[in-house]
């Protein structure tokens, strides 16, 4: 039987399914958030809703936008001749945030795994094949997680890549199996996408 009464406790096990976030801290952020200002829970939650409802994918690279096209797509700064595809939008976050690439990206939205009936129809493959087909990209950089799912996408989509006359090369190994690029720091990430090698 829980101690907390049934409305605060309905609220810290829908915070215990946020990632990374346990019981105790569930707890902590619940009872933060009864003592904190009436205008601070109501803007919290008008933006949890905002986000719901105004924040989609970006139609050219499925980034995260509130437009049709993200601000990277849009930045007539940066070169479209390179493409860095990537397994998720934190990962192309976390590329940005270390300012190590200057070109454009697209997010697969996940990793092939077929035991758990994820195929490349799955995947945002088909939309990176019709991107190339436009003739701007040069090079293709896969910077898709070192798991061995992250390295079966990546060797199944250069496959596919090379057959399109385009550049493929692969961020070096200072990520480390099982890393995931989010978690990464800036330097580690920098050196990885200068280190990047073409694929074989």
């Amino acid at each position: 039987m829980s101690v907390y009464p049934s409305t605060l406790q309905r609220l810290i096990s829908d915070l215990s399914k946020l990632p990374g976030v346990g019981h105790k801290t569930a707890a902590r952020l619940a009872l933060y958030l009864f003592r904190a200002p009436r205008e601070y829970t109501e803007s919290l939650a008008a933006s949890i809703l905002e986000v719901k409802k105004n924040i989609g994918f970006c139609t050219t690279c499925f980034n995260l936008t509130d437009q049709d096209s993200c601000k990277i797509c849009k930045d007539p700064n940066r070169d479209q001749s390179v493409l860095c595809v990537v397994e998720e939008v934190g990962d192309l976050l976390a590329l940005e945030e270390a300012g190590v690439f200057p070109g454009r990206y697209h997010v697969l939205q996940g990793v092939l795994a077929p035991l758990d009936g994820i195929g490349p129809e799955n995947l945002r493959i088909k939309e990176l094949l019709e991107r190339l087909q436009q003739g701007m990209i040069k090079e293709v950089v896969l910077a898709i997680n070192p798991s061995t799912e992250g390295e079966a996408t990546a060797t199944y989509i250069a496959g596919l890549l090379k057959k399109q006359g385009v550049s493929v090369s692969q961020i070096a190994q200072g990520i480390p199996m099982g890393g995931d690029l989010k978690y990464t720091d800036a330097v580690t990430l920098r050196r990885a996408m200068e280190g990047r090698r073409e694929t074989r």
